[in-house]
């Protein structure tokens, strides 16, 4: 057996028997058409080895869409047809978070062979909180998918990323998901593709980006087709076309192998046992496992000299372990335990820090402090604001657009600053899972102020209702000042789609609010579009509170005389404090009540005493409803397992009763 045949069966062997993390040292071209067909795929990764000459056998590529386009099951589908066994669904949604509620949070890449190219694919969030994750990864590729779905066409979130990819000189490859859907028509779609070319012009695409090409898919069946297959799948349905597009229209990355070694950083994470684990594409030059380098700051403080110990990268589902690797490639390395996100990790003689390019900012901010209720310390282990601190300032190091800044005069408290109410949301809710209890204020926007104006964050509302809604949601956000641009019919007989601009500020807690007028049929979109004069104030958006004003416990009879006055948010036998807000009053202003009022006993029997009360299920909050809820001055305490409002003048507001 040839000594190079010898080395590359060596070499795949390992790769098969070392599990999920597996090493690869360097595979010569000369040895790939003797190995056995299982272990050739492992080869078309060339990029691994030290020795790799060039780019050009490299692709870097980042799928960006609206929410529940489709970008994660287009991602499995692509892994499949590359040789990977999937073990389920969403596979690159691996964060507990992402299962439960079926959106991508935290942008993942993972790499993949065809036809003797490295592939290296980002997956990135849709919804628009996590659009900082986009902006980031956006410089580390050097192509776009532009997923669309074929029925909804583009929308709020769609021109958000395809501005930020234009803006980065990308030419996206436009795929119409979807089109296996019985409602989608030849028409339809080439409407959407009208809709995609004005969009593109609108945002100031060169000729050579409005020359974009478009395939149709249905990522859910699995294929892909360069001519539009109305109600049926092509002949040999595949990945293929997609896979082959990706080839042609997305170049090579720059960089030259030979240059001075640098990195730039656009992903962290913590490892228990490796540390600080930095993630990005090498500008140029190689680094080895054992290279001396340092870490240039973005913001120009020093980063120190350190060496590498490990050199990773994501491969399917699984990770390899490399010995080197070289310009154009993304990797992971340990051993620069101070690298953070946009900080460049360069040989020890670099003298200047990669640019790491425009992050857009926070619009939103809360106030984040120890749990002061009555039930503080019974459930949850990190308890003190030093720990609360440390655990906010190690989220801010793998989120680029969340800020994190102390309080002045606030003590333990901390003022965190976000792009929505959802990425607080979570970001909460796994403080919660992890045992910290917390106090969190009610969110507000992040003003500017621009040649003595204050300027507030706007964004762009997308409404899909039925016709007998769009009189309600007019109203609604003509309260929070809100401006109608543009009302026509859609696809769907009897509805509408309804487009306006109205004030970060003013979409708190719109969410649940048009749930409820749409009665659960209506779909809102949002995105953040700029940063516009202040609208003014609103126009009485929350309504009146019941406040508690005994302590104990809920009984049948008080709460079947407060129902007639609101709508309750606690149900039978909780326990309430005195000053617990318990739901939601009818009128304006606040009323005290007292919702653990018994019914007396006594020796006489009348007609009416034995009447039976029946009472609506309590008002069921999410954390989101919960900080679009309150209002100035009320607090939400998080404890391990509940939730609760705080009001200035009491200890404990009311429980929000999530279903967690």
């Amino acid at each position: 057996m040839p000594n190079n045949l010898f080395r590359g069966l060596q070499t795949s062997c390992s790769l098969l028997c070392a599990g999920s993390v597996r090493t690869l040292h360097a595979v010569t071209p000369g040895c790939v058409a003797g190995l056995p067909l299982l272990l050739q795929p492992f080869t078309n990764l060339r990029s691994f080895s030290s020795t790799a000459s060039g780019t050009g056998h490299l692709r870097d590529f980042a799928i960006i869409a609206h929410v529940d386009h489709g970008k994660t099951t287009l991602m499995d589908r692509l892994l499949s047809q590359t040789g990977n066994t999937l073990a389920g669904d969403r596979v690159m949604d691996s964060n507990a978070l992402e299962k439960e509620r079926g959106i991508t949070i935290s942008s993942k890449y993972t790499s993949f062979g065809y036809k003797g190219f490295t592939i290296n694919a980002v997956d990135t969030p849709g919804h628009a909180d996590f659009g900082g994750e986009v902006e980031r990864i956006l410089g580390m590729v050097d192509g776009a998918l532009l997923l669309v779905d074929a029925n909804e066409g583009p929308l709020s979130q769609t021109k958000f990323v395809l501005e930020k990819a234009l803006k980065r000189g990308l030419k996206p490859v436009v795929v119409l998901n979807k089109v296996d859907r019985p409602s989608v028509t030849e028409q339809q779609c080439n409407e959407v593709q009208s809709n995609l070319f004005d969009l593109f012009a609108h945002l100031g695409a060169t000729d050579d980006q409005l020359d974009f090409t478009t395939l149709y898919a249905s990522a859910r069946e699995g294929w892909a087709s360069k001519e539009l297959c109305v109600g049926q799948a092509p002949e040999n349905p595949s990945m293929a076309p997609l896979l082959d597009a990706i080839l042609e229209h997305v170049p090579p990355p720059p960089g030259d192998p030979q240059g001075q070694f640098a990195m730039l950083v656009t992903m962290t994470e913590r490892d228990s046992f490796l540390g600080r684990v930095a993630t990005g594409r090498i500008a140029s030059g190689q680094v080895k496992v054992g290279d001396k380098i340092k870490v240039l700051r973005h913001s120009g403080a020093p980063g120190g000299d350190s060496k590498v110990t490990k050199i990773f990268k994501r491969s399917g589902v699984g990770k390899l372990e490399l010995e080197s690797a070289s310009a154009g490639d993304i990797i992971s390395m340990t051993g620069a335990a101070a690298a953070g996100i946009a900080d460049t990790i360069g040989a020890v003689d670099l003298a200047a820090a990669l640019s790491p390019g425009p992050i857009e900012p926070p619009t939103l901010s809360m106030i984040f402090g120890p749990n002061d209720s009555p039930l503080a310390g019974r459930e949850g282990t990190h308890l003190t604001g030093s720990k609360i601190g440390e655990r906010l300032n190690a989220e801010a190091e793998t989120s680029v657009s969340l800020r994190v800044l102390p309080v002045d005069g606030g003590g333990e408290s901390f003022e965190v600053q976000a792009r929505g109410e959802l990425q607080l949301g979570l970001l909460i809710e796994n403080m919660r899972r992890e045992g910290y209890e917390l106090s969190v204020s009610p969110p507000v926007v992040v003003y500017r102020i621009v040649n003595g104006q204050r300027m507030e964050p706007l964004e762009e509302v997308v409404c899909e209702i039925e016709d007998e809604f769009s009189g309600p949601i007019i109203d609604a956000l003509s309260l929070r000042r809100g401006e109608l641009l543009e009302m026509k019919p859609i696809e769907v007989e009897g509805k509408q789609r309804l487009t306006f601009v109205a004030p970060s500020r003013g979409l708190i807690g719109f969410r649940s609010l048009f749930a409820t007028l749409t009665r659960g049929s209506g779909m809102l979109h949002r995105a953040f579009q700029s940063y516009g004069h202040y609208k003014g104030p609103l126009d009485k958006v929350r309504k009146g509170v019941l406040i508690s004003m005994a302590g104990g416990k809920t009984t049948t009879h008080a709460l079947g005389l407060l129902e007639p006055r609101g709508v309750l948010f606690t149900g039978i036998q909780q326990e309430v404090y005195n000053g617990m807000i318990i739901g939601e009053c009818s009128r304006d202003g606040e009323m005290e009540v007292n919702p653990v009022r018994e019914k007396k006993l006594t020796n006489v029997r009348n007609t009416g005493s034995e009447e039976k009360v029946s009472l609506s299920p309590p008002r069921i909050f999410t954390l989101e409803d919960a900080i679009g809820t309150t209002s100035a001055g009320v607090s939400t305490p998080v404890l391990a397992s509940s939730e609760f409002l705080t009001h200035p003048y009491a200890v404990l507001l009311y429980p929000l009763l999530l279903q967690i």
